[in-house]
């Protein structure tokens, strides 16, 4: 029985995209177009060369907004507005994980590479509205993204999470690092699983997989 695992949780750390939604919603298509529009405008660059340099800050820096504010000292605040004005229409309220959501013992929150104010609506468009305690962007870790164990550590100081007694649900593998170094379960939510020691468990099935904690 996998809840046997989680016994001890009181904190329970959401990620956002991809991971309150399902991937099949395509969200980041738009974003994605988004964010090479702005690289161009930022760096001169044509199309092909923005989207590289977009893929290419991702990975060095953790997000594109983060390779973009070192290399180029990009103003976070237009950035996240502008590629987060996406249409939503693909996402539609999931009563069965807002149960799960809820039925959760202690605190629970959402902690994304986002803004605040997308997380906001994206959870609106779920039906999850009022099922987190706290909701956090990346600019209350001082705009600094995940996989960054910094970024967590201020996160989670502003929230009180405590480690030790936390779960972190994430779709990308690379940000259950930290958390696990940090001593959170962790919970790869994703198509297909993606082994690693700093995994703990993976779903496909977030709805599901809640529902088998407080059975």
């Amino acid at each position: 029985m996998v809840a046997h695992h989680f016994t001890h949780v009181r904190h329970w750390v959401f990620d956002l995209d991809n991971t309150l939604y399902p991937p099949a919603a395509r969200l980041f298509d738009q974003i994605e177009i988004r964010m090479t529009d702005f690289v161009m405008r930022a760096t001169g660059a044509d199309r092909a060369e923005a989207d590289r340099l977009r893929r290419v800050y991702w990975v060095e820096y953790g997000t594109t907004l983060a390779g973009l504010m070192a290399v180029h000292g990009v103003d976070p605040g237009p950035y996240l507005d502008e590629v987060h004005d996406i249409s939503l229409d693909h996402l539609e309220p999931d009563p069965a994980l807002r149960a799960g959501i809820t039925a959760l013992p202690g605190r629970r929150i959402v902690y994304t590479n986002g803004s605040e104010p997308y997380a906001r609506r994206v959870l609106a468009a779920r039906g999850l509205e009022g099922a987190f305690d706290a909701l956090y962007g990346v600019e209350h870790a001082g705009y600094r993204p995940k996989p960054a164990r910094a970024a967590f550590e201020t996160v989670f100081a502003l929230d009180g999470v405590e480690a030790g007694a936390a779960a972190m649900f994430e779709d990308d593998p690379r940000n259950l690092e930290a958390p696990h170094q940090m001593g959170m379960r962790t919970v790869h939510v994703a198509d297909a699983p993606a082994p690693a020691q700093h995994i703990h468990h993976h779903t496909d099935d977030l709805a599901a997989f809640l529902a088998r904690l407080t059975r």
